[in-house]
């Protein structure tokens, strides 16, 4: 990465599975939008990585819904600083229902308790039945490293 003095991939650059284990594995995902004045907008979401997408829910009367139903640019961070992934993309509300059940099985492998089985349901994760919603963020760049590793670590993946 120029101006960061990161060496060339020869000395060493991470593999994409680094990335997308992490993906997958991130208990929580920090969501980042852009208000319509541009100021930003940084929230946390629970979601799931399949399908080269990282998917996550939100109720469509939230900031974090509305800001990317007016710009669906955004970026997302999983919960490891000391082996940061960040992906930028363009997020997009899903509404083919087997898409949405997808997810929905996806988030409730992952985010096991009981109290999940009545909450996390397709229907509450259907934007064409009220207030919920399933959003797929496909990466244009992806962005990661290891700390104890930062000199030749840091790799970028473009799309």
């Amino acid at each position: 990465m120029p101006g960061y003095g990161i060496l060339g991939e020869s000395q060493g650059i991470l593999p994409w599975s680094f990335a997308e284990e992490r993906l997958a594995a991130s208990h929580d995902y920090w969501l980042a939008t852009a208000w319509p004045d541009g100021r930003p907008h940084v929230m946390p979401v629970w979601g799931a990585w399949f399908d080269d997408y990282l998917w996550f829910s939100t109720e469509q009367g939230s900031r974090k819904a509305r800001n990317l139903s007016a710009d669906p640019r955004c970026v997302v961070a999983t919960d490891n600083a000391l082996e940061p992934v960040v992906l930028e993309g363009v997020a997009s509300l899903v509404a083919d229902r087997a898409d949405v059940e997808r997810f929905t099985d996806q988030v409730r492998a992952k985010y096991r308790a009981e109290w999940l089985e009545d909450v996390f349901t397709v229907d509450f994760f259907d934007p064409n039945l009220g207030g919920g919603g399933t959003y797929r963020i496909t990466p244009s760049s992806v962005f990661a490293l290891k700390e104890s590793e930062f000199e030749t670590s840091p790799t970028r993946w473009t799309f």
